[in-house]
């Protein structure tokens, strides 16, 4: 199912505002200048990350979230700003998310926490028409899969113009408060929805994030920035590799890589409809 790497490009990673790191060079996965589609007919569900999947890795919605979350570690521990950020980087890479190693370690309320990091302006979205209709022209069903809130990611979704292309969502809570990538949250996924892996497919911005969904037979796709375009994740967050056989597919126009799997799913019935 892989489709064939073209030379590598590299981007510049833009550092978040008041982070202590440098910003350094990095070198994304190569891209496919086309993608070769197989056996994607049994697919019939469509499962999407939302944070950088969504929407493009250089919209200021991140590093939005990212300073709240460094404000609300300042308003709890009485830390200045670096103090208060890199222990935030270093619960985030630890845990999964900030918020696990806050809950674990200082018994954090979930609820504040989530309430006061996505309390943010979201005005700089505008619709995406043509992602929603490329979305809508999937067959079958189509959920989100999220480390974030459902609120969160329902205003984002309705900012951008794409609440009405899915089914539901699967929030940090339904999840338990265990973020991806844990296994068990991939579990508590496909058992409240009653998702088949094996005729699903994972769209996200983070690769690790794909290694139990391709285990469990999913069909993976992984979002990355276009060349040149900043992007807001952690440096450790960007896969700079081609050895991933986890990735079925990458991809840096997420509305045109759909777009052609509706075309290839088209082309592949007989009556050509």
């Amino acid at each position: 199912m892989k489709a064939p790497y073209a030379p590598a490009q590299s981007a510049q990673a833009e550092p978040a505002a008041n982070d202590a790191r440098n910003a350094i060079e990095l070198s994304p996965i190569p891209l496919a200048p086309d993608h070769t589609f197989i056996n994607l007919s049994h697919i019939n569900t469509w499962v999407f990350d939302l944070d950088n999947t969504l929407y493009p890795a250089d919209c200021d919605l991140w590093p939005k979230i990212d300073q709240r979350i460094t404000a609300f570690m300042i308003n709890l521990f009485g830390l200045d700003g670096l103090s208060s950020r890199a222990l935030q980087k270093y619960y985030y890479r630890r845990y999964g998310t900030t918020l696990r190693g806050l809950m674990d370690d200082h018994a954090v309320s979930a609820d504040d926490f989530l309430s006061f990091v996505h309390d943010i302006d979201r005005s700089s979205l505008l619709p995406n028409l043509p992602l929603a209709a490329a979305i809508a022209a999937l067959p079958g069903r189509k959920l989100i899969l999220t480390n974030g809130s459902r609120d969160h990611a329902q205003l984002t979704a309705e900012a951008l113009g794409l609440s009405a292309m899915f089914e539901d969502i699967f929030d940090i809570v339904d999840a338990e408060l265990v973020p991806k990538p844990e296994r068990a949250t991939y579990e508590r996924f496909l058992n409240k929805h009653a998702v088949d892996p094996k005729t699903s497919a994972m769209f996200e911005d983070i690769e690790r994030n794909l290694v139990i969904p391709h285990q469990k037979g999913m069909m993976t796709a992984l979002v990355v920035p276009r060349p040149g375009q900043n992007d807001h994740r952690e440096s450790f967050e960007i896969a700079t590799s081609q050895a991933l056989p986890h990735v079925d597919y990458v991809t840096s126009d997420l509305e045109k890589f759909l777009r052609d799997i509706v075309g290839a799913l088209g082309s592949a019935r007989p009556d050509g409809e």
